[in-house]
């Protein structure tokens, strides 16, 4: 599915247009999307915040979830765990997520936050199947 499919059947939510989140690539259970740093997800210390990290890792697992579904909206985060490596104090970031598990009533996503060749952040998911 390309990123223009995605967005006409409103994946791209209006808090991820205000993150900056920019969805690369969605398909067959795998989605890769792109965050560039600016002053706006600074936290008090200057780096990237947390928030705004875990908020790209789930949506890009969102989105690797619904595209099981032909990119519709079917599934919501029961949990997710974050492994958060490196601070981000600029530049761009690529996360990448993917479907581990695809059942009828939960499914379980693991997803990596890259800065280049830096491994920045991991995490792992289930989301439950509506």
């Amino acid at each position: 599915m390309s990123v223009r499919e995605v967005e006409a059947v409103g994946s791209s939510s209006a808090f991820g247009r205000l993150l900056g989140l920019e969805i690369v690539e969605v398909a067959n259970g795998k989605a890769l999307l792109r965050l560039t740093m600016h002053d706006g997800l600074r936290n008090l210390h200057g780096k990237l915040h947390g928030g705004a990290l875990f908020s790209l890792i789930d949506t890009a697992m969102g989105q690797a979830s619904h595209s099981l579904n032909g990119g519709e909206p079917n599934s919501v985060t029961l949990e997710c765990k974050v492994n958060y490596i490196r601070p981000v104090t600029e530049g761009e970031l690529t996360c990448r997520a993917w479907v581990v598990h695809g059942g009828r009533r939960t499914q379980v996503l693991e997803a990596e936050v890259q800065q280049g060749e830096k491994l920045v952040a991991k995490a792992q998911a289930t989301f439950s199947v509506i």
